[in-house]
């Protein structure tokens, strides 16, 4: 395999919504580049990015993958990303180590909401990117407005920098080429062709539209840079080798966002979408410097020789070879004959096949035996990878996602992304002893491969959790346990984490007594206890005067109260929000122990809580949905059937933004319901806000499936 230096590499993530056709248009890309014999189908499992099993059988991406095409003496690294909302934080962590981004925009629907979240992404690191209007050969391109629509639609989201720089060309035989407005050459293919286009005159139809686009395009990349614009205005136009480096420069610089015309499916255009790639994108050694934690610098600011302010501890790291060497590892994947499979950037210098670094992050060395580049699953063996690189290697001893390795003494940290917290919970239950004593040591392999994975025991209901994405995440997790590690379990929805509160006042005595002859218990308290706002939790005072309960028994007294509070008195959730107040009781001299008013405490609470009005709360999610202004309608009905409190609208070019408060027992199966309703064009984000008082009717379900807390027996 050729080693390519940094100048010729280009790393690009190919983003966009489900199903706008990415890991078909990298199949088609790698055929286009002679890097595959036949072009890859994602429905039959053929596509090189699209390896796994699970996401052959469910016919979406739901991890990274990474391939490459050797293109006219360039190399392109290729990093095929999910589409789907519920893994969107993979697309992000794509962004990490490539200089551009390819946004695929499906030609029937537009712009979709995982497409503008991904774009605010790359927006938020000026990410590069060439806008792709992708599956250009469906009957409904352009979404029945036509293609100047979709077009319009682009400028109303993202401005008017996304500028056309093909035109497609479309006839009755379908979408079967394209018109290069910086050339002024048009191209033509064979529908599921090889992907090379034959220079063709450009068709009289678009003669005239061509002109007026490619006079667009001139104009927008004059406006960048004065001598262009003295040269615009003096000639009329731009002369093509000067066109060519200022749109280069416009592109890297984030001024531009190039728009394209491809079919994936079809393999039109994908030649012309590599010659692109090569020529205007940037390389690593191209883009500014990558900032990196230095822990020497850290070390100097702490210690007062610096001022410790925004940035302190903060340098940069050319990529380039002459540099020290440096990788950092953006995945980890597990393959069941290679093991643990690292892929890795080349941050600086060059690395070799057996070279020993030291892993910065836990203080380790590991040697990198079989450097290699990855071809979908297949690892090509290399003997060295340069600056800005993509490469892997298996079986390193500890390193994991987000690590940083390098050469000993030159030590910087690179941080991941930061990952959204798992939207939904369910509980999980091994089937038999043998699938236990599995069940944890397999899960943890998954958390490494899967970050957004969590795995813990709620303490309250003593159940295992497993928290995902959404329920297509976690329903994967369960079949690759079975199917990788042989450990076999059941889902569950969680139980909710419902608690229990007051709304009255209450007044009682709690009196232990045992004395029949010897040393006998004898315990008595008085308490009041009145309810606190939402969040108050737990507060105990004591108001006792005269000693009629000595100093050391009024802690026991609030232990058998916090005992009792802990089992609760409806139904067995967890007592909150409530003030208890020990105000008088009486002891014996000989009697009288710890044990005694402690059980008294437990006894007065019972007492008081029949007086005080208690009631079951609920927790209350803060859900945010993003969908198609068509659905809006059909959310709002659904969200009001599930006691939502909409909290607000808003509208972001053909998107519904909607902010609502729904109680968590309506939304533990939320994600299927938001897919149906909006053919999986929707998204939602939720976190714990509040807790709420259950309504009389759904608490008096509750509370008849629930078990009283059994009373205990006094001593």
């Amino acid at each position: 395999m050729k080693t390519h230096q940094g100048s010729e590499i280009r790393n690009v993530a190919v983003v966009g919504h489900a199903h706008s056709g990415k890991t078909s248009l990298v199949a088609a890309l790698l055929h286009a580049a002679k890097m595959t014999p036949a072009l890859g189908s994602v429905q039959d499992g053929t596509a090189v990015t699209a390896y796994d099993e699970e996401e052959v059988a469910r016919g979406f991406t739901m991890q990274n993958a990474v391939a490459f095409a050797e293109w006219q003496g360039a190399k392109i690294n290729f990093v095929d990303t999910p589409g789907f909302h519920m893994f969107a934080h993979e697309a992000r962590a794509a962004m990490l180590p490539v200089e551009a981004a390819l946004v695929l925009v499906n030609a029937q629907h537009g712009v979709e909401t995982v497409t503008e979240r991904i774009w605010k992404f790359a927006e938020e690191i000026n990410l590069p990117r060439i806008v792709v209007i992708n599956q250009m050969d469906h009957p409904k391109a352009g979404g029945g407005g036509g293609l100047s629509a979709l077009i319009e639609d682009l400028h109303e989201r993202w401005g008017r920098t996304c500028v056309p720089v093909q035109l497609p060309i479309s006839d009755a035989n379908g979408f079967h080429g394209v018109v290069d407005l910086v050339t002024m050459q048009a191209y033509t293919y064979e529908m599921g062709g090889n992907g090379q286009g034959k220079i063709v005159e450009i068709p009289a139809s678009q003669a005239g539209p061509a002109k007026a686009a490619h006079e667009a395009l001139v104009e927008l990349v004059a406006e960048g840079k004065d001598e262009l614009m003295e040269e615009y205005f003096e000639k009329g136009t731009i002369p093509e080798e000067h066109l060519i480096t200022a749109l280069h420069e416009a592109i890297r610089e984030d001024r531009i966002f190039p728009v394209l015309f491809t079919s994936g499916l079809g393999n039109v255009a994908t030649d012309h979408l590599l010659d692109f790639i090569k020529v205007y994108l940037p390389s690593p050694t191209e883009r500014a410097p990558i900032a990196v934690k230095s822990p020497a610098l850290e070390a100097v600011a702490a210690n007062g020789h610096a001022a410790v302010e925004a940035g302190a501890g903060m340098s940069f790291r050319a990529v380039n070879d002459k540099e020290p060497l440096a990788l950092f590892v953006y995945k980890t994947m597990t393959d069941p004959f290679a093991g643990r499979i690292s892929f890795f950037k080349v941050i600086s210098g060059v690395v070799k096949t057996d070279a020993t670094v030291e892993n910065y992050t836990r203080r380790e060395q590991e040697r990198l035996p079989h450097l290699s580049i990855m071809q979908g699953r297949k690892a090509v063996e290399v003997a060295e990878l340069h600056a800005g690189d993509l490469g892997a290697v298996a079986k390193l001893k500890s390193t994991l996602t987000g690590d940083t390795l390098g050469a000993k003494g030159a030590e910087i940290q690179i941080e991941l992304v930061p990952f959204p917290e798992p939207a939904m919970t369910y509980a999980i239950e091994p089937k038999s002893r043998a699938d236990e004593d599995k069940l944890a040591p397999a899960i943890h392999k998954l958390m490494e491969e899967d970050l957004l994975i969590r795995f813990f025991r709620d303490p309250q209901t003593n159940e295992f959790l497993i928290a995902g994405a959404g329920q297509p995440h976690i329903e994967t997790i369960v079949s690759r346990l079975k199917k990788r590690y042989h450990a076999e379990v059941t889902l569950k929805s969680p139980k909710v984490p419902y608690r229990e509160t007051i709304r009255g006042h209450a007044d009682a005595q709690g009196r232990h007594k045992k004395q029949s002859g010897g040393h006998g218990q004898f315990g008595d308290c008085k308490i009041k206890m009145d309810p606190l706002p939402r969040g108050g939790g737990f507060e105990f005072a004591n108001e006792i005067f005269g000693g009629s309960i000595p100093r050391q028994y009024v802690p026991a007294v609030e232990k058998g109260v916090v005992e009792a509070a802990a089992r609760g008195h409806l139904a067995g959730y967890p007592m909150v929000d409530f003030k208890v107040t020990v105000y008088d009781g009486s002891y014996h001299d000989v009697d009288s122990n710890e044990m005694s008013f402690k059980i008294a405490g437990r006894m007065a609470f019972r007492k008081c809580m029949e007086q005080a009005k208690p009631c079951l709360l609920e927790p209350v999610m803060k859900v945010e949905i993003e969908a198609p202004d068509e659905f809006a309608g059909a959310l709002m009905g659904d969200l009001n059937s599930r006691r939502g409190r909409v909290q607000g609208m808003e509208s972001k070019g053909r998107t519904t933004v909607i902010a609502a408060e729904v109680p968590m027992a309506e939304m533990l199966s939320y994600a299927t319901i938001l897919t149906s309703i909006t053919q999986g064009r929707g998204s939602y984000r939720m976190e714990m806000d509040n807790y709420d008082i259950d309504p009389q009717l759904v608490a008096e379900k509750i509370l008849a499936n629930a078990k009283r807390p059994v009373e205990e027996e006094e001593e």
